[in-house]
């Protein structure tokens, strides 16, 4: 059974390690209003990108066989999928849940897949499970610019354009609230339009002509999309973190109350005892 000195010393550990997961909580708080602060400025500009192309295709063009590649929809004998995953642990069930999802997916599919990894969490994964690895992507930091994921999206693009791949899915966790985190896998390409309504489809007249125009906006809308997607994993990354390290530091600190009120008892037991030990003694040397 452990002594007072014992307890004490498991106090000042347990102590020690809620200063750090405290510490830890309140960076990670810093880091997901940055985080969220981009992730919400990025999203009109992500759709109000997707309503141009919607514009552009729905424009008719001369020549109706010409259809841009990554709007060309191609029987599916291959498929891609982009993993992106936290670099760090300590962020609660976050990569947990993000890997169940995605080997899900896997196993639903009936042709290969072939994995690009964004993260090492995500890395782990898939070399655990033996999945067919392209290429893995790692320490693009916490608040990455456009230019750190071109690598990434151009990859991307030339494996859909040159045939390696049929579709490209893309698996990241979508930031909701603090407390909440969702991980999703949606289609990255083909690109799919969105719908427009018979009031929208007005006849812009662009230049150099449609075709040019979506085939240069295409590529960056792709790029677009998955720094974004990027920008909403960090955020819940950095909002899973806090939420783990404020559930640590309370335990932490309803550990150290309870291993007190375990010391004080042994205290308390070892003063009575003391205690005993006198009286017996005094009533020894008194018969």
């Amino acid at each position: 059974m452990p002594n007072v000195k014992d307890i004490r010393r498991r106090i000042r550990s347990v102590e020690n390690t809620g200063k750090v997961t405290n510490a830890m909580s309140l960076v990670a708080a810093s880091k997901m209003r940055h985080a969220q602060q981009s992730v919400l400025q990025g999203r009109p500009f992500a759709q109000k990108i997707l309503e141009v192309i919607a514009h552009l295709a729905a424009q008719p063009a001369d020549d109706s066989e010409q259809v841009q590649d990554l709007l060309q929809v191609r029987p599916v004998q291959r498929v891609g999928i982009v993993l992106v995953s936290p670099d760090r642990g300590l962020c609660g069930g976050m990569h947990a849940n993000l890997n169940r999802r995605v080997d899900r997916f896997i196993r639903e599919q009936q042709t290969p897949v072939r994995v690009i990894a964004v993260g090492r969490k995500g890395r782990d994964f898939v070399v655990r499970t033996g999945q067919d690895v392209q290429a893995v992507f790692t320490d693009l930091g916490e608040r990455p610019e456009v230019a750190d994921t071109t690598a990434i999206s151009q990859m991307v693009i030339d494996s859909y354009s040159q045939g390696e791949v049929d579709e490209v899915h893309l698996a990241y966790t979508r930031f909701v609230s603090t407390v909440s985190q969702i991980p999703e896998v949606v289609r990255l390409l083909p690109v799919t339009p969105a719908e427009l309504t018979g009031a929208e489809r007005v006849g812009y007249i662009y230049e150099p002509d449609n075709l040019t125009v979506l085939e240069n906006l295409l590529p960056r809308f792709v790029e677009m999309e998955i720094y974004h997607y990027i920008l909403e994993s960090i955020a819940s990354e950095q909002s899973s973190r806090m939420v783990a390290m404020r559930a640590a530091t309370d335990n932490a600190k309803e550990l150290v109350d309870d291993l007190t009120l375990v010391m004080n008892k042994l205290r308390q037991d070892s003063i009575t005892n003391e205690l005993l030990d006198l009286i017996g003694g005094a009533m020894a040397l008194e018969g």
